[in-house]
């Protein structure tokens, strides 16, 4: 079943919600990690748990860094308290908010850009060492242009580092894997726009949450490929002990991609 909603102008609404309402993603980080990381103490996440590599970074004082569809105070600021030139591009204008927020309670320099993750057209060719998109594109409807783009932003050698979902995540039955039952009821590929019926798609809707798309395999590990970026490293994360799909496998994954010379 189609529905009308616009899948950026719903999310962003949505996302403007949740840092009204406090969700965990939406909250800015203390000073006390702004000043840890000020003296190179810091660790930020692309997936719920798992802190990404230090040796995924590399030394990032005086690097080109963009937070790709990854605002809210948390990731942006620690990078730029540990030394990097950091712009951010979000679809939120209060995510972004809250990024502006902790740059000013911190003396922080933050280029902040109100923007879709599938067009950086803000953004110069070959602007940027590295790209930090934590578990975000799931809020768009096409990943592949979000691929390009990155790719295009890029410089040679330079690295995109991206947290997602597992797609398997969006196919069980809601209302029973609540109940620790874990029957198969949608396909792939799937999306709450499109994959839910009017009635269980207002679950969502009516709540203010954000709606997701659950991208395939070929599209998040494939389509970096096919951008020309190289995939370096990779790991799996999970949302923990009480998340009940986490205790059979784990529907996160990260990875690290690198810019080919050629591209």
């Amino acid at each position: 079943m189609t529905t009308e909603l616009d899948v950026r102008t719903y999310n962003r609404e949505a996302w403007d919600r949740q840092v009204a309402t406090g969700n965990k993603w939406t909250l800015p980080v203390s000073p006390e990690v702004i000043a840890a990381a000020r003296k190179g103490e810091w660790s930020i996440v692309l997936t719920p748990m798992k802190p990404v590599p230090r040796e995924w970074f590399g030394d990032v004082r005086g690097k080109d860094i963009l937070c790709l569809a990854g605002s809210g105070g948390q990731q942006a600021p620690v990078l730029a308290a540990a030394g990097a030139r950091v712009s951010v591009l979000d679809n939120s204008p209060a995510q972004l908010g809250q990024d502006r927020m902790v740059a000013e309670r911190e003396g922080l320099e933050l280029r902040l850009v109100e923007g879709d993750m599938r067009d950086l057209s803000a953004f110069e060719d070959a602007s940027f060492d590295l790209i930090f998109h934590p578990c975000s594109n799931g809020f768009v409807d096409a990943v592949r242009p979000v691929w390009r783009e990155a790719a295009r932003v890029l410089r040679p050698g330079g690295v995109l580092l991206t947290g997602f979902t597992n797609p398997v995540n969006y196919l069980f039955d809601l209302s029973l894997e609540k109940q620790g039952i874990f029957t198969l009821k949608y396909r792939m590929p799937y999306s709450d726009f499109t994959s839910l019926s009017d009635e269980e798609r207002r679950r969502f809707t009516d709540a203010g949450e954000p709606l997701c798309v659950g991208h395939s395999l070929e599209d998040q590990l494939g389509g970096q490929a096919d951008a020309g970026l190289a995939i370096i490293g990779l790991f799996e994360d999970s949302f923990g002990p009480e998340d009940a799909l986490s205790q059979y496998y784990n529907g996160f994954i990260a990875t690290r991609a690198m810019k080919l010379p050629s591209r």
